[in-house]
């Protein structure tokens, strides 16, 4: 685990292509300084990649399950919220001209992108690769051909980014859904992990062939080592998600306190034209105080 290395030239071009993309496109933008907190994020979201091939992930991950388990939670998982908190799709707009860049939006807020990006839907695009994955003949696929492994990493990324995207909005998002939204939709993926977990766990060994015929004579048994797998690919996605819920929890505090203000502020504004205004009537009869709440007043106002 320590010294088991590689180059692997797919690996790295990800990552490189990745990182360099990023910095080619800050180097070109102009505006007020980009947070380097952003860019740590998505340096950090280019090491995952490097690390899951590099790695003795990379080197073990066609000889022990629990190691390919171990790179997919990681492509999932932890690679796509780094990417998200970097905002890259801010970065992007940002380059745009502005005839470009009010096109952008407009089909940003289509009602396409709104019906694709509805919660139930982004939470299927994050659950069903994996199932479709371990279940069905692309598995023993992947640990044959580089290339439908990197297919189907790079399709584990791509969900896992349209996730977090859309629940986090730190960039700009075809929707605004409420975060307890997300906060219900992390439930439903924990779910999720824990069926897949189970049917790996207790289900017949997927790939046994392939693993059989490497004759191994070290390390764990073939059901061991599948259970294993099934327990990082249940509990390793879930602790994962754990800064995921503590960064949704954060913002939704931020998000009521700017809400908070904005209301003081459009109340003090009509107290403000009240002070200006005419002498009240005393005769008049006296206002409650959620007449004045801008959110309120609809809602609760005298018939």
């Amino acid at each position: 685990m320590v010294t088991s290395w590689r180059a692997d030239p797919g690996t790295l071009v990800a990552a490189v292509a990745l990182l360099g993309g990023y910095l080619l496109a800050l180097a070109r933008r102009r505006g007020p300084a980009w947070p380097r907190a952003r860019t740590g994020c998505v340096a950090a979201a280019a090491a995952t990649v490097a690390l899951v091939g590099c790695s003795f992930l990379g080197v073990y991950d066609t000889t022990l399950f629990w190691t390919r388990a171990a790179q997919n939670v990681v492509l999932l998982m932890l690679t796509p919220l780094l990417l998200a908190l970097g905002s890259p799709v801010r970065l992007v707009a940002d380059l745009l001209p502005a005839t470009r860049r009010a096109r952008w939006s407009r089909l940003l807020h289509s009602g396409a992108a709104r019906a694709l990006t509805f919660p139930i839907v982004v939470t299927v695009v994050l659950v069903v690769p994996m199932l479709v994955l371990y279940l069905s003949p692309l598995y023993p696929l992947t640990l044959r051909s580089p290339v439908a492994s990197g297919l189907a990493g790079t399709v584990l990324v791509a969900a896992g980014w349209l996730y977090f995207w859309t629940r986090l909005r730190i960039d700009p998002t075809p929707r605004t859904d409420p975060y307890l939204v997300t906060l219900w939709i992390t439930i439903i993926e924990v779910i999720g992990d824990a069926v897949l977990g189970v049917v790996l766990w207790l289900g017949p060994l997927v790939a046994g062939g392939h693993y059989a015929a490497l004759h191994r004579d070290w390390g764990p048994d073939l059901r061991t080592d599948q259970v294993v797998g099934a327990g990082v690919l249940w509990v390793g996605g879930d602790v994962i998600g754990l800064p995921f819920i503590g960064v949704v929890i954060a913002r939704m505090a931020r998000e009521d306190e700017q809400r908070a203000v904005k209301i003081d502020a459009e109340l003090d504004a009509l107290e403000d034209v009240a002070d200006d205004g005419p002498e009240p009537d005393p005769a008049a009869p006296a206002r409650l105080w959620w007449e004045d709440d801008p959110q309120l007043a609809e809602r609760f106002r005298r018939r």
